[in-house]
């Protein structure tokens, strides 16, 4: 998941992006907050919300029991900004992190030469030595807020390695909503709900036909011939088996 600002007839709302396995679905809201995900979500959803550390999300979750997969390209980015700073204690617990985070990727990218218990366990000792690593900080602020952070929600920056299909990051949902944003500067956003809808709409079929390498002007011909016909509308989503 991931939003981004927009403007409605001058005023501030969000675009918020959720992208699934097969389709990619676009809401525009004037809210940022978890209310959003409630509306969209539900209260049953049981899969895992890949996201960054927004505290909308993290509402989400603690109110629902939701499964988190929170952005680990974040976190590597939050570790590195310590390294800059100029605590020398901040900056060695920086760099002790981040050496177990390249020992773990490492690990990742050996699996084709290890057995799958071997990859496994090995996988295991480098994310038990990540968490170790980084509940223990300096004392400057922002360490502190860092190791926090993985004292709370340390697990769920590692639920990709035991839950098959799950991304260590969101970037997924920050490449679909890409095109979105270059189409906001361009329109300078939407003037009503109509506006709203037509957007949403478009921004859904045209994230989802790509996601699944489909011709956007063949499928938007096809829709408006059946319009026309008073024919159903071809469905976003592939054909079971």
């Amino acid at each position: 998941m991931e939003e981004t600002g927009h403007k409605d007839n001058g005023k501030s709302w969000w675009t918020w992006c959720f992208r699934a396995e097969w389709f990619t679905l676009f809401k525009i809201e004037p809210s940022r907050g978890s209310a959003v995900l409630l509306k969209v979500l539900g209260t049953e959803f049981d899969g895992v919300l890949g996201c960054d550390y927004f505290s909308a999300y993290r509402k989400y979750m603690k109110d629902f029991g939701i499964a988190v997969q929170f952005c680990l390209a974040h976190r590597i980015r939050e570790v590195k900004f310590l390294l800059r700073l100029p605590d020398r204690a901040t900056q060695n617990y920086a760099q002790r992190l981040l050496d177990t985070l390249r020992r773990m990727f490492r690990v990742i990218h050996r699996r084709e030469a290890m057995t799958p218990p071997r990859f496994q366990q090995a996988l295991e000792r480098a994310r038990q030595s990540v968490l170790q690593v980084g509940r223990r900080p300096s004392a400057r602020r922002e360490a502190r807020n860092l190791a926090r952070r993985f004292r709370q929600h340390g697990e769920a920056y590692f639920r990709f390695i035991t839950t098959p299909g799950v991304e260590p990051t969101n970037n997924l949902a920050e490449q679909a909503i890409r095109f979105v944003v270059i189409d906001r500067r361009i329109t300078q956003g939407t003037r009503s709900q109509a506006g709203r809808q037509w957007s949403e709409r478009i921004w859904t079929v045209i994230a989802t036909l790509t996601q699944q390498g489909r011709s956007i002007l063949a499928y938007l011909r096809d829709a408006i011939q059946a319009c026309l016909h008073d024919q159903p509308v071809p469905g976003l989503l592939p054909a079971g088996p």
